[in-house]
This record gives structure tokens, sequence and C-alpha cells, in this order.
């Protein structure tokens, strides 16, 4: 009987050692828990006159999507005399102001405070362009651009003061619109990325979605071809003064009319048809191009040019709010 028995045992272990390594695989193909926004859920219930480790991050943040100015900020530092490195975690009333200004753009109670509901809204992936806040916004851009993009730019930096539209649209200062209505567009060389085999139909459908509500046309040419607009994914400092933070915060980015470029961030787990962990390349696509096409964001949860999105999630269907925007800037 023991001769048999060993047959037995090393088919046995066979299949152990085959499973555990589909189990390894399975495993590794997972995504990491790294969030570029995650600091934010340790700063829950900060409120004003505390010193809390890690405000100096949400600082930042503030400022790269518009809700505090830099020089304010420095200001204010002088004015109160921080000499103490626990200085810059302090919450001070310009930090509250900032919050309030937030809460108020994203129809939060507005609070002052880092109550759960604006930690979650924080934390969430979204465009990597800023809000609109009081009117106006910034985004920089450079000229050292190496992604064999043809445009050229008055300013280093470009200021845009925007303009809402029945309350929830928005423009840049100057309406700035396409003179033309019939745009190409190509792909440039980038950062190889998983799952964006069919970018270019998933590209054309959102461009589509576009073209049905307004008179443009969209029409890709080859990536050695100059066009009005290029497309390409991207990872941290990418040439445009706009870096991308890795998995999770900034997803993409787009520039107005008539720069012409659209970045997807190559470190998020992108998908056409996304699971919970990954973001959907259509959704986030419509929305870029509404930047391209000249509409800022919106305060309308519903709406495409909305600021963030869950990842997971897919919304492609244009708004009215999205249509009434586009139509107002063109005149359609």
């Amino acid at each position: 009987m023991a001769p048999k028995a060993i047959p037995m045992v090393l088919l046995a272990a066979y299949f152990f050692i085959g499973y555990f390594f589909l189990c390894l695989g399975t495993i590794q193909s997972q995504p990491t828990n790294r969030n570029a926004f995650g600091f934010i859920q340790n700063l829950t219930g900060g409120h004003k006159g505390e010193i809390v480790p890690g405000l100096s991050e949400l600082k930042q943040y503030l400022q790269r999507f518009g809700y505090l100015d830099s020089e304010a900020v420095e200001n204010v530092a002088e004015a109160q005399n921080y000499d103490d490195v626990n200085s810059i975690d302090y919450f001070d009333d310009v930090l509250e102001s900032a919050i309030k200004a937030y809460q108020r753009n994203y129809n939060l109670n507005v609070t002052g405070t880092l109550d759960p509901p604006t930690v979650r809204q924080m934390m969430l992936p979204r465009c990597g362009f800023p809000d609109t806040v009081n009117g106006t916004t910034s985004f920089p851009i450079s000229h050292d651009h190496d992604h064999d993009h043809d445009h050229n730019h008055d300013h280093d930096h470009v200021h845009k003061q925007l303009i809402h539209g029945v309350r929830h649209y928005s423009f840049f200062r100057g309406s700035p619109r396409w003179n033309k209505y019939q745009l190409t567009y190509r792909f440039v060389a980038g950062v190889q990325v998983p799952g964006t085999s069919n970018i270019r139909s998933i590209v054309y459908r959102a461009f589509q979605r576009w073209a049905r509500v307004t008179r443009f046309t969209f029409t890709e040419v080859a990536s050695n071809v100059q066009s009005d607009i290029s497309i390409g994914f991207f990872r941290g400092y990418h040439g445009d003064n706009a870096p991308f933070d890795g998995t999770g915060g900034t997803i993409a980015h787009a520039y107005a009319p008539s720069v012409g470029w659209f970045h997807y961030d190559a470190d998020e787990y992108w998908s056409e048809n996304p699971n919970y962990y990954q973001m959907d390349l259509e959704s986030v696509a419509v929305h870029e191009i509404g930047h391209l096409l000249g509409l800022d964001h919106s305060t309308v949860a519903a709406a495409i040019m909305y600021p963030s999105i869950n990842s997971g999630a897919i919304k492609r269907e244009l708004n009215a709010d999205d249509i009434n925007g586009i139509r107002a800037l063109y005149a359609f």
C-alpha cells in the first residue's frame, strides 16, 4: 500500500504549490493602499486654535486647488510671528476661511472645521485643475514641455479669472474659446499603462458626447502630425509644472483653449469597465474634454464638470449644466 501513497502525496504537493503561486499572483495584482490624499483622514475633527500635525499638507492641498493664497499665508505668519516648528500646523483664521470656502463650493455644511463630510469630500480622486473660488483660480503652464506639444504661451504661469454662468458652470477669464469647430487630436508617447488598450475608441466616444451637443468635430491624426489637442499618460513631474501625485489624489488634467493638452495620471488604476478601486477612462475623458473646450469646474454634483469622482464610478453622460455651459460659451 505504501508505494501507492507516494504519488498521491506528490500530487497533493504539486496542487498546493500551484495554489500558493496562484494566490501570490492574485495578491500582487491588488492595488496598494496608498492614497495621495489619505493624510487628510488623520485631520478629522480639527478646528481653529489647534495645532494638528499634518495641517501643513492640508494648506498645500487648499493652495493647490485654489482656496489658499500663498502670499496671504505668508502675511499671516509674519503678522503672528510664527517662530515655532508647530506653527505651520496651526489652525488659524486663514485656514478656517479657506475651509469654509471649500465647504460652500461643495454644498457642505459651512462649519469651518474638518468635520467627517468635509474630510470625505477632500479625499476623493479629482481633476488636477483648481476649483473656482470667489470667481478666480490659477493653473501653472510651462514652456519647458518635452512631450512633443507644439503650442506657444505668453506666460509661464497663467492666472485665470472665472466667470460664473447661471450660478453653476464657469469659464476662464476672457472666455477663451477655439476659433474653429474642426479640431484634431493625437496620442503622444508617454507611459505604457495596463487597462488602456482600447484608449482610442474610449476617447473617441468621449469626444462624440460633446460633438452631439455642439458644432465641433474631432478627428484623430497620427502621433507625428501636429494637432490641436494632444493626449497621453504621464506620471510625476512631466514638463507642465503640474506634477501628478501617484495613486489617488489628482487623476488627470487638461488645459483651456487653445493649449490643447490632456494628461492622464499613469499611476492610477485605469479601466474601461472599472471595479471598486479603478478609475473609468471614459468618464475622466469626458470631463477633461470639457476643459479643452473652455469649461471650468461646476458646483453641480451631477455635472460632468464637477471636480471629483469616486473610484469605480461611471459618469459619462453630459448634464444639462454642462450642455448649457458649452452652448453659452460658444453661443450655439
